[in-house]
């Protein structure tokens, strides 16, 4: 089956500048070996497995930081865009628990397992820096996980390579080409325009640099993490 999915242009204004800025960091986090050996169906099933229960602890806190920006955000409109990607993250959450269960991993079982060091220190970093800055800085921090993984679920589906017949990550891949995720990172895009216009983005953007790079190796630590977890100790 082919895909011809409306493309989201990564390279523009603010993100497309700290994407670019990034470097290398920015390539190791979109094409880490997890999201290789994913594409490939080769990836160990207990390293996803342990990805989809930290992903699934992740999020509650990364719920968390769309609400702590709802409260930094001065128009409406602005909070209504950031109260749209709170509630979509909070819908995903059941779609993320049933997808979970056709692994064979329930709720409770999930809500058991202690978080990863890599969770927290992403979780917890994303939450210090909306708390202590302002709401450009905390969008700033979520961008490359929001946009990040469209960027990678349409890589997927565009290669070639990718192995979707048959392979147990397929509905994953095609969960972040999904047009309705695709929308939603355009409208955190656009978001990101129009607070950085306001917060005099071009006067902070190596602070605004670093804190995504931040984000960005964390990202990275994410997926090794779940690689980690298929190597004998």
């Amino acid at each position: 089956m082919s895909y011809r999915i409306q493309p989201v242009d990564f390279s523009h204004g603010l993100y497309g500048r700290l994407r670019q800025q990034a470097g290398n960091d920015w390539q190791d986090y979109v094409a880490h070996p997890f999201i290789q050996q994913l594409a490939l169906g080769t990836l160990p099933e207990r390293a996803f497995r342990r990805y989809l229960t930290q992903d699934y602890l992740f999020l509650i806190h990364f719920a968390r930081a769309y609400a702590l920006l709802v409260s930094k955000l001065r128009t409406l409109p602005e909070m209504r865009a950031a109260t749209a990607s709170l509630n979509a993250i909070v819908a995903e959450l059941p779609l993320h628990l049933a997808y979970c269960e056709s692994w064979g991993m329930s709720e409770a079982q999930m809500m058991s397992e202690a978080e990863a060091a890599e969770t927290m220190n992403y979780t917890r970093y994303v939450l210090d820096i909306g708390h202590s800055g302002d709401a450009l800085d905390l969008l700033v921090a979520l961008l490359p996980c929001v946009a990040g993984y469209a960027e990678i679920g349409l890589r997927l589906l565009h290669d070639p390579g990718t192995l979707l017949e048959g392979s147990p990550y397929a509905s994953w891949i095609r969960n972040y080409g999904d047009a309705d995720y695709l929308n939603g990172v355009r409208a955190a895009l656009d978001l990101l325009e129009s607070v950085a216009r306001q917060r005099g983005a071009e006067s902070r953007f190596s602070e605004l640099s670093e804190i995504f790079v931040t984000a960005t190796r964390l990202e990275s630590a994410f997926w090794q993490m779940g690689l980690n977890a298929a190597t004998p100790t």
